[in-house]
Parts: structure tokens; C-alpha cells; sequence
């Protein structure tokens, strides 16, 4: 989906009202909305990405949960970027070493060609998204805190349509994960136990209360309140190791941005000890040795080894560095060196992008893994399973040590050239980084529009299995490969979602939302908006 505010007309449905000067791109337009509500009240490219991430997270059942962790990347005009880490972290402070690696169960699902990952309360970790939202509206919002909640709190009371992405990974999940809790499980069937369709309304018990709650008191209600309380209660009943130390102690730490280049863009990604900002930066870096126009078998052919080399790196180095940002400058030198190519050639999330004509833009990409399917009664708050990740986190359920954060391939992303800002990011587990770096490709080094960028088919190395293979979608000359090949008939939501937004002082707004996913977009020129 695309909107442009260079197009001078406006939609026949349009309505319009009088709101800051924005563009947001994000996973559903119902998200788009709650940024276009936050706009009218005066705030900027942080709140309205904000109040569209809360949405998004909260009514994407499955897809993604508050109880998970985030990232926030922000660059402001005349600043140097900034990444808030708001990514889950190990649990544990104050249990003895045989109270730990409980609580679990291996769920094995055909999703996405065949997945397994550990369910239940001992795969909870430390959820940081709540601390992450606080602290970039603390450092840079304008609207007031429960003005970024309303749109949420709203939708949880009143109800909101279930989408076809929710309903496709539930269709494998929606019991052997999320009927865990009596709740959950009731809001997503129906009487006879079937899956709710598609458009069907949900309404989650209490998930408005708790959103209130957060509203009123800020990120210290889920972390030292009842919802406090609630969470670690449920988790320790039932084996798992997250307590009330824990979440005491969290806290969202700002990182400088880790910044690469390409096709004279500076672009500031998700540093260590994350590697999907890293991974990224060793894809631009390694492809931009010898630059491609068009997508033709050469260059796909240098794509897919690309790919192959640096997920490969992130599989048998990145995971299980004990100093991630060492090995990831490791990684990034041998990029850049050509050595990465020679050496190596053998989850569930949601993201939004938001940029406004002050030159700020903002990526934010939130995730709680596949899913613990524990929801504590009376919250309305699904748990992240972020320790059962197992393509993620190699080291187990006893990741040690306590507080440390978790992998993540999470790389919620800004670019900059002269007068023009470009927001970024993507959901799609082991494949964000791919996607976004064949968006990057597309609009930065072969000049496609944003729509175009995001839309045109894509391919994934998929190194974590036993085996490598390599999936496309339909529609690419792809070059012969030594890999086992699977090819999707049309463009699906295994490949991501990227959302774009970007703004130039001379040509204006653009944002674009993937069509794998149902996205949703919002414009505004600062005396009208359209609202789509």
C-alpha cells in the first residue's frame, strides 16, 4: 500500500482533518489510525510511531504482545542516532542455579516449513517493550503519556478485527501455543473451538484494564504493580524462573546507533549485543563491493551468497560470542574486505516507521517470540516465550548471566542523505534483516520507489535448519544454486513486512507498507491528512 502527498489529489473516501506534518508506515491500518489520532493532537514522529507500535502489539494476537521486547531507533535533525534497547533479557536474580530451565515444553509446529520452540513459563524472559516505549517519549515525545495509550486502550475495550496474518499463524499456534490460557483461548475460538475467521471481532478480558493501568502510571505499574506482581506470580507457579527482582531491576538502555553506508545514505541500525543491526551492515556492505542496477541472474547469484555468508557468520560466531560487538566488527572488516564471501560461501514481530518535517524519524520493532501461551489471569497480557527461541537463543533456558539481554534480530533502522530522512524496519524473525536488505537495495541503489521497493519479490537463505535451502518468491531470473530450492507461487509473509517512511523538504511524504502483510499507512501535509 502507498500514499504520497506529492500526488496533489485526494482520495474520493478521504477524511480530513488538521494534524502535524507526518508519514507512518506500520503492520495494520488500524495502527495507521492511532498515529493519525496522536498527530491531530500536536505530537511528533516518536509519539505517533509509539501510540501505532501499542496498537499493533496489542492487537496482533500471536504476531506479537506487550510482555516482549523492543527496540526503538530515533534520529533527530542535527543529532547522532540513537537505539533504545528495550529487548528481553535472562531471568533469573535471587533463585538457586536447581530452581532454573523449567517450566517448558518443546512445541513443534509446521509453521514456515516446519519450526520447533519451547513453550509454557519457563521460556519467559524478561519483558523490556513497556520500558523502551517510556523511555523515547521521556527523551522525545511531545503528546502527553496516556494520549500514545488511548488508541490502544480503546481497541482492547471495544474490540478489534482479527487479521489474516494473526489468523495464519494461529491457524498452527492458535491451540498447541495460545490455549494455554483459558482466557486467551476463548477471546481466539469460537463455542465449537474453532479459530475465529478472519475481520471476526476480538476482545481480550482485562487487556484494556492493564493498558489503563500503564496509562496512568507509566511503565512502574508493569513492573512494580499488580500487573508486576500478577506476571511473576504465574511464571514461578508454574516453574519458570521470572521474579519480581527481575523486573525491578530492568531497564531500557540507549545505545549509539551502529552506522553503515551505502549509495552515499547513512544508514543507523540496532547495535550489539543485537546482531540483526550488525548482520545488516554486513549485507550492505558486502553486496555494495560491486553494485547492482537490476535484479538479473548475477546479481541475485551475489545476493543469495551474501546472504548465505553472513547468516551463516550470525549462526557459528554471532550466536554464541561472548563479546557480540567484537565479533560483529569481525564480521562487518571481512565484509568489507571481500573475506566474508570466500571464508563463508559453503520468529514473530511487528514494526513501524514514522518520520515528520522537524527531520525526525523513528523505527520501532517489537517482538515476543513465538509465544509462551501464558497469559496470568486478570491482566489480558500474553507472555513472550523470547528464552524458547531456540534458532535465536543456542545457549538454552540457562542462558546466563541474569540481566543479560537475549539475541535479536530485531534491526529497526534510519537513513539519511542531505535533506532526506528514510524510517525503516520489518518483522519476520531470521528474515529481517534479508528483507530489509533487498528494500535497501531496491530504493537506495536502484532508485525504486518506496512501493516498489517493498513489493518486489524477494529470497531467503534459510540457515536454520540442519541443512541450508534457499526460498523465492515467484517472479525473479534466479541463477542456478547449490541449494535445495523452494519457490512461493506469490509473495508471502515469511519473507517480512517492511514499512518505509520517508521525507524530503523539496518532494515531500512517502510511506509504504508491505502487501504480505496487511499494513497500514498514513500521510498528513499538515493542514489536511488523509486517512485511508
Amino acid at each position: 500500500m502507498r500514499i504520497s502527498a506529492r500526488s496533489g489529489t485526494w482520495p474520493a473516501d478521504a477524511n480530513i482533518a488538521l494534524v502535524t506534518r507526518i508519514a507512518v508506515a506500520t503492520t495494520s491500518q488500524l495502527a495507521a489510525d492511532a498515529a493519525a489520532e496522536v498527530a491531530a493532537l500536536g505530537g511528533n514522529a516518536v509519539d505517533c510511531a509509539l501510540a501505532a507500535a501499542l496498537l499493533a502489539m496489542n492487537s496482533e494476537p500471536g504476531v506479537c504482545a506487550m510482555a516482549g521486547g523492543a527496540y526503538v531507533t530515533v534520529w533527530r535533525a542535527g543529532e547522532e542516532p540513537v537505539t533504545i534497547d528495550g529487548n528481553v533479557a535472562i531471568p533469573g536474580r535471587g533463585l538457586p542455579r536447581a530452581q532454573r530451565g523449567q517450566g517448558t515444553e518443546v512445541v513443534a509446529m509446521e509453521y514456515g516449513g516446519g519450526i520447533s520452540t519451547l513453550a509454557g513459563a519457563g521460556a519467559v524472559a524478561v519483558p523490556g517493550t513497556p520500558a523502551a516505549i517510556e523511555c523515547a517519549w521521556q527523551r522525545y515525545g511531545k503528546a502527553s503519556w496516556r494520549d500514545v495509550f488511548v488508541p490502544s486502550i480503546r481497541a482492547a475495550r471495544d474490540g478489534f478485527p482479527l487479521s489474516a496474518a494473526c489468523h495464519y499463524y494461529l491457524g498452527y499456534s492458535g491451540k498447541c501455543i495460545f490455549g494455554r490460557s483459558d482466557d486467551g483461548y476463548h477471546a481466539l475460538h469460537d463455542t465449537d473451538g474453532t479459530l475465529r475467521q478472519p475481520g471476526a471481532t476480538i476482545i481480550i478480558p482485562h487487556l484494556a484494564d492493564s493498558l489503563s493501568a500503564i496509562a496512568d502510571d507509566g511503565a512502574r505499574a508493569f513492573y512494580e504493580g499488580e500487573l508486576g506482581v500478577a506476571m511473576t506470580s504465574h511464571v514461578r507457579a508454574r516453574g519458570g524462573m521470572l521474579t519480581a527482582d527481575d523486573l525491578k531491576h530492568y531497564q531500557a538502555i540507549e545505545r549509539p546507533s551502529l552506522q553503515s553506508e551505502i549509495a552515499a545514505w547513512t544508514i543507523a541500525s540496532n547495535p550489539p549485543p543485537a546482531v540483526g543491526g550488525a548482520v545488516l551492515a554486513a549485507m550492505l556492505t558486502a553486496f555494495a563491493r560491486q553494485p547492482a542496477r537490476r535484479w538479473d541472474r548475477d546479481s541475485l547469484a551475489r545476493l543469495i551468497a551474501v546472504q548465505h555468508a553472513c547468516l551463516n557468520y550470525r549462526k557459528r560466531r554471532l550466536d554464541l560470542a561472548d563479546d557480540v560487538g567484537a565479533e560483529a566488527t569481525r564480521m562487518i572488516d571481512a565484509a568489507r574486505s571481500g573475506r566474508l564471501l570466500t571464508q563463508w560461501s559453503s520468529a514473530s514481530t511487528v514494526h513501524t516507521s514514522a518520520v515528520d518535517d522537524e527531520g525526525t524519524a523513528c523505527a520501532i520493532t517489537a517482538s515476543s517470540g513465538y509465544g509462551s501461551g501464558e497469559m496470568p489471569r486478570g491482566t489480558g497480557l500474553w507472555l513472550n516465550n523470547c528464552l524458547g527461541e531456540l534458532e535465536l537463543n543456542r545457549r538454552g533456558l540457562d542462558a546466563g548471566p541474569i540481566g543479560a539481554r537475549l539475541p535479536s534480530n530485531m534491526a529497526p533502522s534510519v537513513a539519511r542523505r542531505g535533506d532526506t530522512i528514510l524510517a525503516i524496519g520489518s518483522p519476520g524473525a531470521d528474515r529481517i534483516t534479508t528483507a530489509l536488505h533487498q528494500f535497501l537495495v531496491n530504493a537506495l541503489q536502484m532508485d525504486m520507489p518506496l512501493a516498489e521497493a517493498v513489493a518486489h519479490p524477494r529470497i531467503h537463505v534459510d540457515t536454520s535448519g540442519e541443512s541450508d535451502r534457499l526460498a523465492a518468491e515467484a517472479g525473479l531470473e534466479l541463477p542456478d544454486v547449490d541449494l535445495p530450492l523452494q519457490v512461493y507461487p506469490e509473495i508471502n509473509m515469511y519473507f517480512g513486512g517492511v514499512g518505509a517512511a520517508s521525507f524530503d523538504r523539496h518532494r515531500g511524504f512517502e510511506a509504504a507498507a508491505d502487501p504480505r502483510r496487511e499494513g497500514g499507512v498514513y500521510i498528513s501535509t499538515g493542514e489536511a491528512a488523509w486517512r485511508l
